[in-house]
Protein backbone atom coordinates (compact mmCIF):
# COMPACT_ATOMS: atom_id res chain seq x y z
CA UNK A 1 0.00 0.00 0.00
CA UNK A 2 1.48 3.29 -0.79
CA UNK A 3 1.80 5.93 1.97
CA UNK A 4 1.11 9.58 0.88
CA UNK A 5 2.12 12.41 2.47
CA UNK A 6 3.50 15.96 2.70
CA UNK A 7 6.00 17.27 4.48
CA UNK A 8 5.07 19.49 7.50
CA UNK A 9 7.66 21.94 6.78
CA UNK A 10 10.34 22.86 3.74
CA UNK A 11 12.50 25.31 5.33
CA UNK A 12 14.56 24.30 8.52
CA UNK A 13 15.44 27.67 9.59
CA UNK A 14 13.49 28.35 13.32
CA UNK A 15 14.57 24.61 14.61
CA UNK A 16 18.35 25.33 13.24
CA UNK A 17 18.69 27.81 14.88
CA UNK A 18 17.94 26.07 18.43
CA UNK A 19 20.31 22.97 17.08
CA UNK A 20 22.84 25.46 16.56
CA UNK A 21 22.65 26.95 19.99
CA UNK A 22 22.14 23.15 21.32
CA UNK A 23 25.44 22.13 19.86
CA UNK A 24 26.97 25.52 21.26
CA UNK A 25 25.82 24.77 24.73
CA UNK A 26 26.87 20.99 25.05
CA UNK A 27 30.59 21.91 23.60
CA UNK A 28 31.06 25.06 25.96
CA UNK A 29 29.48 23.94 28.59
CA UNK A 30 27.67 27.58 28.87
CA UNK A 31 23.39 27.54 29.73
CA UNK A 32 20.53 29.83 29.29
CA UNK A 33 18.53 30.97 31.25
CA UNK A 34 15.33 28.58 31.03
CA UNK A 35 11.77 30.31 31.09
CA UNK A 36 9.73 27.72 32.89
CA UNK A 37 10.07 24.48 33.85
CA UNK A 38 13.19 22.23 32.66
CA UNK A 39 13.29 18.77 31.37
CA UNK A 40 16.18 16.60 30.87
CA UNK A 41 16.45 14.32 28.07
CA UNK A 42 18.88 10.95 27.78
CA UNK A 43 20.44 9.78 24.63
CA UNK A 44 22.45 6.29 24.89
CA UNK A 45 23.87 6.70 21.25
CA UNK A 46 26.22 4.15 20.08
CA UNK A 47 29.26 6.22 19.56
CA UNK A 48 28.13 9.32 21.97
CA UNK A 49 25.84 9.64 25.39
CA UNK A 50 23.95 13.33 25.26
CA UNK A 51 22.44 14.85 28.00
CA UNK A 52 19.91 17.55 26.72
CA UNK A 53 17.81 20.55 28.81
CA UNK A 54 14.92 22.25 27.35
CA UNK A 55 12.68 24.77 29.02
CA UNK A 56 9.16 24.89 29.19
CA UNK A 57 9.25 26.77 25.49
CA UNK A 58 10.96 24.02 24.49
CA UNK A 59 14.32 25.95 24.23
CA UNK A 60 17.65 24.60 24.67
CA UNK A 61 19.10 25.73 27.64
CA UNK A 62 22.06 23.13 28.69
CA UNK A 63 23.21 19.65 27.49
CA UNK A 64 26.57 17.47 28.33
CA UNK A 65 28.03 15.05 25.79
CA UNK A 66 30.52 12.01 26.48
CA UNK A 67 32.11 9.56 23.89
CA UNK A 68 31.14 6.27 24.59
CA UNK A 69 30.80 2.78 23.36
CA UNK A 70 27.90 1.25 25.82
CA UNK A 71 25.65 0.47 23.16
CA UNK A 72 25.72 -1.46 20.20
CA UNK A 73 23.19 -2.86 17.59
CA UNK A 74 21.06 -0.82 20.17
CA UNK A 75 21.37 -3.02 23.11
CA UNK A 76 23.05 -1.51 26.30
CA UNK A 77 26.12 -3.51 26.40
CA UNK A 78 27.99 -1.70 29.50
CA UNK A 79 25.99 -1.57 32.56
CA UNK A 80 28.21 0.16 34.35
CA UNK A 81 29.74 2.26 32.02
CA UNK A 82 25.92 3.65 30.58
CA UNK A 83 24.81 4.48 34.78
CA UNK A 84 28.19 5.81 35.11
CA UNK A 85 28.01 8.18 32.43
CA UNK A 86 24.55 9.29 32.70
CA UNK A 87 25.25 9.90 36.65
CA UNK A 88 27.96 12.09 36.02
CA UNK A 89 26.29 14.04 32.82
CA UNK A 90 23.02 14.48 34.46
CA UNK A 91 25.44 15.79 37.91
CA UNK A 92 27.20 18.42 35.46
CA UNK A 93 23.70 19.93 33.97
CA UNK A 94 22.58 19.96 37.66
CA UNK A 95 25.75 22.00 39.00
CA UNK A 96 25.86 24.23 36.02
CA UNK A 97 21.83 24.85 36.31
CA UNK A 98 21.74 24.89 39.91
CA UNK A 99 18.97 22.49 39.71
CA UNK A 100 17.76 18.95 40.80
CA UNK A 101 16.33 16.66 38.28
CA UNK A 102 14.25 13.85 39.51
CA UNK A 103 13.05 12.48 36.07
CA UNK A 104 14.13 12.21 32.46
CA UNK A 105 12.82 11.20 28.79
CA UNK A 106 14.60 7.88 27.36
CA UNK A 107 15.10 8.04 23.94
CA UNK A 108 15.34 3.92 22.25
CA UNK A 109 15.95 2.85 18.54
CA UNK A 110 12.53 1.99 17.09
CA UNK A 111 11.98 -1.73 16.86
CA UNK A 112 13.96 -2.26 20.07
CA UNK A 113 11.98 -5.65 22.54
CA UNK A 114 9.98 -4.80 25.46
CA UNK A 115 13.58 -6.61 27.62
CA UNK A 116 15.55 -3.96 25.92
CA UNK A 117 13.57 -0.63 26.53
CA UNK A 118 13.36 -2.35 30.36
CA UNK A 119 17.53 -1.40 30.27
CA UNK A 120 17.74 1.99 29.08
CA UNK A 121 14.76 3.01 31.48
CA UNK A 122 16.95 1.16 34.43
CA UNK A 123 20.19 3.13 33.20
CA UNK A 124 18.21 6.30 34.08
CA UNK A 125 16.97 4.45 37.22
CA UNK A 126 20.45 3.72 37.60
CA UNK A 127 21.30 7.86 37.59
CA UNK A 128 18.58 8.49 40.56
CA UNK A 129 15.97 9.16 38.29
CA UNK A 130 12.10 8.61 37.03
CA UNK A 131 11.40 7.76 33.27
CA UNK A 132 9.33 11.03 32.25
CA UNK A 133 8.90 9.19 28.66
CA UNK A 134 10.23 6.48 26.29
CA UNK A 135 10.66 8.33 22.84
CA UNK A 136 11.44 6.33 19.64
CA UNK A 137 14.60 8.32 18.44
CA UNK A 138 12.83 9.45 14.85
CA UNK A 139 10.11 10.91 16.76
CA UNK A 140 12.65 13.29 19.28
CA UNK A 141 14.28 14.18 15.42
CA UNK A 142 10.54 14.75 14.04
CA UNK A 143 10.45 16.96 17.00
CA UNK A 144 13.25 19.28 16.88
CA UNK A 145 11.92 19.41 13.18
CA UNK A 146 8.86 20.44 14.15
CA UNK A 147 7.76 17.73 11.44
CA UNK A 148 4.73 15.13 12.13
CA UNK A 149 4.81 13.87 8.73
CA UNK A 150 7.84 12.03 6.55
CA UNK A 151 11.17 10.39 6.35
CA UNK A 152 13.67 10.33 8.99
CA UNK A 153 17.09 8.82 7.91
CA UNK A 154 19.41 8.80 10.93
CA UNK A 155 23.02 7.86 10.58
CA UNK A 156 24.58 6.59 13.44
CA UNK A 157 28.12 5.22 14.17
CA UNK A 158 26.46 1.69 13.71
CA UNK A 159 24.12 1.71 11.54
CA UNK A 160 21.54 3.71 8.85
CA UNK A 161 18.06 3.92 10.22
CA UNK A 162 15.22 4.90 7.81
CA UNK A 163 11.97 5.95 9.64
CA UNK A 164 8.68 6.82 8.24
CA UNK A 165 6.27 9.14 10.32
CA UNK A 166 2.83 9.58 10.04
CA UNK A 167 1.11 11.96 12.06
CA UNK A 168 3.63 11.58 15.15
CA UNK A 169 4.08 8.08 15.10
CA UNK A 170 6.64 5.94 13.22
CA UNK A 171 4.84 3.36 10.57
CA UNK A 172 7.91 1.94 9.54
CA UNK A 173 11.28 1.15 11.06
CA UNK A 174 14.60 0.17 8.69
CA UNK A 175 18.01 -0.22 11.05
CA UNK A 176 20.52 -1.63 8.59
CA UNK A 177 24.27 -2.27 9.72
CA UNK A 178 25.93 0.61 7.53
CA UNK A 179 26.95 3.82 9.50
CA UNK A 180 30.26 5.72 10.96
CA UNK A 181 31.85 3.03 11.86
CA UNK A 182 32.04 1.55 8.20
CA UNK A 183 33.39 4.69 7.23
CA UNK A 184 36.41 4.35 9.31
CA UNK A 185 36.75 0.76 8.47
CA UNK A 186 36.68 2.00 4.97
CA UNK A 187 39.38 4.85 5.47
CA UNK A 188 41.96 2.47 7.33
CA UNK A 189 41.94 -0.11 4.58
CA UNK A 190 42.11 2.71 2.16
CA UNK A 191 45.04 4.45 3.79
CA UNK A 192 46.60 1.77 5.69
CA UNK A 193 46.40 2.90 8.75
CA UNK A 194 44.64 1.62 12.02
CA UNK A 195 41.15 2.04 12.88
CA UNK A 196 41.95 4.77 15.58
CA UNK A 197 43.80 7.05 13.54
CA UNK A 198 41.22 6.58 10.75
CA UNK A 199 38.30 7.98 13.34
CA UNK A 200 40.33 10.96 14.20
CA UNK A 201 40.80 11.06 10.24
CA UNK A 202 37.25 10.50 9.41
CA UNK A 203 36.52 13.44 12.45
CA UNK A 204 39.66 16.21 11.17
CA UNK A 205 37.85 18.78 9.32
CA UNK A 206 41.21 19.99 7.91
CA UNK A 207 41.20 15.91 6.40
CA UNK A 208 37.78 16.27 4.97
CA UNK A 209 39.01 16.56 1.42
CA UNK A 210 40.44 13.34 1.91
CA UNK A 211 38.26 11.70 3.26
CA UNK A 212 34.53 12.29 1.30
CA UNK A 213 36.03 10.71 -1.61
CA UNK A 214 36.46 7.36 -0.13
CA UNK A 215 33.66 7.00 2.27
CA UNK A 216 31.20 8.03 -0.93
CA UNK A 217 30.64 4.07 -1.96
CA UNK A 218 29.59 3.60 2.03
CA UNK A 219 27.38 6.66 1.85
CA UNK A 220 25.79 5.57 -1.37
CA UNK A 221 25.21 2.10 0.76
CA UNK A 222 23.72 3.97 3.24
CA UNK A 223 21.24 5.40 0.23
CA UNK A 224 20.11 2.33 -1.13
CA UNK A 225 18.69 1.20 2.28
CA UNK A 226 17.16 3.89 2.61
CA UNK A 227 15.64 3.32 -1.47
CA UNK A 228 14.85 0.24 -0.55
CA UNK A 229 12.65 1.38 2.51
CA UNK A 230 10.58 3.94 0.64
CA UNK A 231 9.97 1.60 -2.42
CA UNK A 232 6.45 2.43 -3.02
CA UNK A 233 6.13 5.10 -0.81
CA UNK A 234 5.05 8.95 -1.67
CA UNK A 235 7.08 10.33 0.93
CA UNK A 236 8.35 13.76 -0.94
CA UNK A 237 10.43 14.89 1.70
CA UNK A 238 13.40 13.27 3.88
CA UNK A 239 14.89 14.84 6.48
CA UNK A 240 18.52 13.60 7.32
CA UNK A 241 20.38 13.63 11.38
CA UNK A 242 22.85 12.06 12.81
CA UNK A 243 26.59 12.54 13.15
CA UNK A 244 27.87 10.13 10.27
CA UNK A 245 25.40 12.80 7.92
CA UNK A 246 27.65 15.44 8.29
CA UNK A 247 29.65 15.17 5.26
CA UNK A 248 29.24 17.64 2.88
CA UNK A 249 28.10 15.26 0.21
CA UNK A 250 25.84 13.18 2.39
CA UNK A 251 22.22 14.91 1.60
CA UNK A 252 23.54 15.40 -2.60
CA UNK A 253 24.11 11.48 -2.48
CA UNK A 254 20.97 10.63 -0.91
CA UNK A 255 19.16 13.23 -2.77
CA UNK A 256 20.00 11.38 -6.31
CA UNK A 257 19.62 8.05 -5.07
CA UNK A 258 16.18 8.76 -3.53
CA UNK A 259 15.01 11.10 -6.30
CA UNK A 260 13.74 13.51 -3.58
CA UNK A 261 14.80 16.81 -2.31
CA UNK A 262 16.77 15.96 1.02
CA UNK A 263 16.93 18.06 4.39
CA UNK A 264 19.93 18.15 6.82
CA UNK A 265 20.20 20.66 9.08
CA UNK A 266 24.08 21.79 9.64
CA UNK A 267 24.42 20.43 13.16
CA UNK A 268 22.94 16.92 12.77
CA UNK A 269 24.83 14.89 15.75
CA UNK A 270 22.68 17.27 17.69
CA UNK A 271 19.09 16.90 16.03
CA UNK A 272 17.79 13.91 18.17
CA UNK A 273 19.37 14.10 21.85
CA UNK A 274 16.99 17.96 21.71
CA UNK A 275 14.14 16.79 21.06
CA UNK A 276 14.13 13.56 23.44
CA UNK A 277 12.78 16.29 26.40
CA UNK A 278 10.89 18.01 23.79
CA UNK A 279 6.72 18.44 25.21
CA UNK A 280 4.72 18.11 22.28
CA UNK A 281 1.48 20.54 21.76
CA UNK A 282 -1.46 19.25 23.67
CA UNK A 283 1.36 17.31 26.40
CA UNK A 284 0.91 17.39 29.57
CA UNK A 285 4.17 16.16 30.78
CA UNK A 286 5.12 18.13 34.37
Amino acid sequence: MTATMAPAIRSIEAPEAAIRRFAHLVRTGEVDEPLGEMRLGIDLGTANIVVSVVDAGNRPVAGGWVHSTVVRDGVVVDWLGATTAVRRLKEDVERRLGHRFTAASVSIPPGISEGDIKVFRNVAGAAGLDTAEVVDEPVAAARTLGITDGCVIDIGHGTTGVSILDDGEVVLSVDEATGGHHMSLVLAGAYRIDYDEAEAMKKDPARRDDVVGVIRPTLEKMASIAAAALAGRDVPMVYLVGGSSSFPNAPDVFASRLGRPVVRPIEPLFVTPLGIPMKEVGDDRG
